[in-house]
């Protein structure tokens, strides 16, 4: 397995107003992927000059939740690497498949959680 990127995610139903604050550190909008897991689920990709990431998911949740986007080239040894060392799937064993990425966010038994993705290079 190779990570291909690293960087924080943030997820929150305020996603706009984190989305500005950072544009207004210097960060742009990159990427944008909507309607993720046929739900109302959007994710913006943003970058600053310095060549340093951020995700922003506008997820309806309680209270916003910070965790780190690891992106690898192969979905299922990450996964597997992760749950045999104590990881577990916050939705149960939903991966969610959008068809362009594969993703799971998986919680560590030490309480933090990464945002397990690779993308699909067709």
């Amino acid at each position: 397995m190779k990570i291909t990127s690293f960087n924080p995610i943030i997820m929150s139903e305020d996603a706009g107003d984190i989305i500005a604050l950072f544009e207004e550190l210097g960060f742009e909008q990159r990427h944008h992927k909507v309607d993720i897991a046929c739900s109302d689920i959007t994710s913006v990709r943003m970058r600053n000059e310095g060549g340093f990431h951020l995700d922003v998911v506008d997820v309806p949740m309680p209270q916003a939740m910070t965790a780190i986007r690891m992106n690898v080239d192969d979905f299922d040894e990450a996964y597997v690497f992760l749950k045999e060392r104590g990881f577990v799937n916050a939705q149960g064993d939903r991966i969610i498949d959008t068809g362009s990425s594969r993703s799971a966010l998986m919680v560590s038994p030490y309480g933090f959680a990464i945002s397990l993705c690779q993308h699909i290079k067709k």
